[in-house]
């Protein structure tokens, strides 16, 4: 049996602790790294509030030297390398693919959200075909109530309930973690900051400070 490389990528704009928990779920329950990655100019969602290197630097504190959670830059270099290229998921799954070859077990790792907006995706049907996708549901959304149409239908026969699946085949299923995915949303920490509201404890401390030093997201006091 392969071992399995589990990737995580997002806007993370900002990081918050409700990514860092889907991260340690994934990573405490399948027993392997989990390398986030920031996404350079993601085409299907509005402009990020902060700049691609500052995302990468806020995630570079985020995870810190805490075991088992790695950043990877790659799509932030293959936008430098090719500027006003999109960064798609599937460009950087296909990357992936030639590096490890074939066979090599792949997930994709996702919140609930980001699964039921697949068929927005590009090329989203191709993904399937790539990697393997470990889904973050949120309290009290049963996630397969919420899948229909076209992405029920390419979804269908895929879910399994054992991380063992993943680790038996390069790519092609999907595995729901055990943990619920926690409240925090980074539309939410943005429209805390913006507002003056509580939102310190939303984001790891040191986040924290970068943001209040950067004065991301229209804060204007520390």
């Amino acid at each position: 049996m392969m071992s399995l490389r589990i990737y995580y990528g997002g806007t993370f704009d900002p990081v918050h602790l409700g990514h860092l928990a889907i991260a340690r779920a994934a990573r405490d329950e399948l027993q392997v790294a989990v390398r986030m990655l920031p996404a350079a100019d993601p085409p299907h969602r509005a402009v990020p509030g902060a700049t691609a290197e500052q995302r990468c630097r806020m995630l570079s504190l985020a995870i810190g030297d805490e075991p088992g959670l790695v950043l990877d830059r790659r799509e932030l270099d293959r936008a430098a390398r090719h500027p006003g290229r999109p960064s798609y998921t599937v460009d950087t799954l296909r990357e992936l693919r030639a590096e490890l070859g074939p066979s090599r077990p792949l997930a994709w790792l996702v919140g609930a959200d980001s699964l039921l907006a697949l068929p927005a995706w590009h090329e989203w049907q191709a993904l399937l075909g790539l990697a393997h996708f470990i889904v973050a549901e949120r309290p009290g959304s049963p996630l397969r109530d919420a899948v229909a149409g076209e992405l029920g239908q390419a979804l269908e026969g895929r879910w399994c309930d054992s991380e063992q699946a993943l680790f038996a085949s390069p790519a092609g299923r999907v595995l729901r973690l055990h943990q619920p995915l926690r409240s925090e949303s980074a539309s939410a920490v943005r429209a805390q900051i913006a507002a003056a509201g509580p939102w310190r404890a939303m984001l790891p401390p040191a986040v924290a400070d970068y943001v209040a030093e950067q004065h991301l997201y229209r804060i204007t006091t520390p």
